[in-house]
């Protein structure tokens, strides 16, 4: 079996072949000049049409922030490291509380989640721990001592009024309902979350090291069964995004430069009550991203938990569009908050209006081969590298996800080559997320199926 450094290498050299075969063959690196056909986009297309064209091409750009991001990530840190090894006793871990937040639709689902996360958290020798479940819709969990049970009010309302799962958390944290001290951690998780004794080490060395109040892992989606493997190859982009963007930004940098996901969240009890989940309507539909900007305007540092943690992707493609939807309105509405000032959103700004502007970048790849048009040499190897990252990124995100030992070498090569036929599929949905989530409601918090049991026929 190759050991991580040798699997790290391998990665690089498949990227790096991945960036020179896109250069090459979209012209970023010009090999002949005299195959690429030189035409006066002025004369030919006249100028409204030309500085349309150019503009489209110059949209490309706003992707290069987060795609620089992306490709150090995985190419500067080890992107295949070893098992996590615990720094010190669990025993002398600080109190870890694990947080679950659900509207209660899927009861067997979380009580089946919790007693396997219990049994993982003992397994890997952590003792010190409890499972908060947070409701809208009461669960009825077995009696534990190693289980809370919180059901919100109906009457609840926190004094910004927040709603969705914002107004729960902020639930939580309520003098009257809160019973850890500002010095113990909550790992937050989504209901369909599964710890790993690998995360779970990983939680414990960054508890004990103590030295940022926020932090966050990897969570991998083709774990177990696989539901829909449409979804599931889609999602492996989130999965290269974790590994390349997510992990620099907080091992480099130790800020959310371009925000954080919902889950696999941990945080120091006091950081998170100063914080504050009560940032009004327009911080609950993206929780977890505008909790991100506060932290950050306010000072706090972040960094990577390793180990990763399971989740499943959305059951069928509207429920991806519906997610999709939901995260692009919720991080608009970060984005133009007031609250949040401009310097600490700037790259998170750049980011989503490249997603919000897809639908005329897109174009680009009917426009360049209809009505070409000359660009200086660097633009064109700029989109080039940024096509070769994004492509690659579906690749990588499945060597990550799939298991070769388990899968074979066939089955694995052909997730691989899925995972590349997904791209036009993934690619028309996100736009239609963006024209959805654009003209559509924007304070509407959709929850995706997520108990397969559900969709089984007995």
């Amino acid at each position: 079996m190759m050991n991580s450094t040798t699997k790290h290498l391998l990665h690089c050299t498949l990227l790096f072949t991945v960036i020179i075969t896109c250069e090459v063959f979209s012209g970023g690196i010009k090999i002949d000049e005299n195959s690429f056909t030189i035409v006066d986009p002025w004369t030919e297309y006249g100028q409204l049409a030309t500085v349309l064209l150019y503009l489209l091409r110059f949209l490309t750009l706003l992707t290069l922030p987060q795609v620089l991001f992306n490709f150090c990530g995985l190419v500067f840190y080890n992107a295949f490291p070893e098992k996590v090894v615990l720094k010190g006793s669990p025993l002398l871990a600080p109190f870890i509380c694990i947080r679950v937040v659900t509207r209660g639709d899927f009861p067997e689902l979380v009580k089946m989640n919790v007693l396997r996360n219990i049994n993982t958290c003992l397994d890997t020798g952590l003792e010190n721990f409890l499972i908060e479940v947070v409701t809208d819709k009461a669960v009825h969990l077995a009696q534990h001592r190693r289980i809370r049970e919180i059901v919100v009010p109906k009457e609840y309302k926190t004094r910004t009024g927040a709603l969705f799962k914002s107004r729960a958390l902020q639930y939580c944290l309520e003098d009257t309902v809160n019973v850890l001290s500002d010095n113990d951690w909550i790992v937050h998780l989504d209901e369909e979350t599964l710890l790993t004794e690998n995360s779970v080490r990983g939680i414990i060395n960054f508890v004990l090291d103590g030295k940022h109040p926020f932090g966050q892992g990897l969570i991998t989606y083709a774990n177990e069964n696989v539901v829909n493997w449409l979804t599931t190859l889609a999602d492996s982009f989130r999965v290269s995004d974790d590994m390349g963007k997510l992990r620099l930004q907080f091992k480099l940098f130790h800020k959310p430069l371009f925000s954080w996901k919902g889950s696999y969240v941990v945080t120091q009890v006091g950081a998170e009550r100063s914080v504050s989940f009560d940032n009004g309507i327009d911080g609950s539909v993206a929780e977890d991203c505008f909790f991100a900007m506060r932290a950050f305007s306010q000072g706090y540092t972040f960094n990577f938990i390793e180990g990763e943690m399971y989740e499943k992707s959305p059951f069928t493609l509207l429920d991806l569009l519906q997610q999709r939807k939901r995260w692009l309105q919720g991080i608009l509405l970060v984005v133009h908050s007031k609250m949040i000032p401009f310097k600490h959103k700037l790259l998170l700004g750049i980011s989503v209006y490249s997603w919000v502007t897809m639908p005329l970048s897109t174009s680009n790849i009917i426009f360049a081969g209809l009505y070409p048009i000359p660009c200086p040499n660097l633009v064109d190897f700029v989109c080039a590298f940024i096509a070769a990252i994004n492509i690659y990124m579906y690749v990588f995100g499945v060597i990550k996800s799939f298991s070769l030992y388990r899968f074979g070498l066939l089955k694995f090569l052909a997730c691989v080559l899925g995972a590349v036929c997904t791209i036009p599929v993934n690619v028309v949905i996100e736009n239609v997320a963006v024209i959805w989530g654009l003209v559509g409601k924007k304070h509407k918090f959709y929850v995706v199926q997520k108990d397969v049991r559900v969709l089984e026929t007995v």
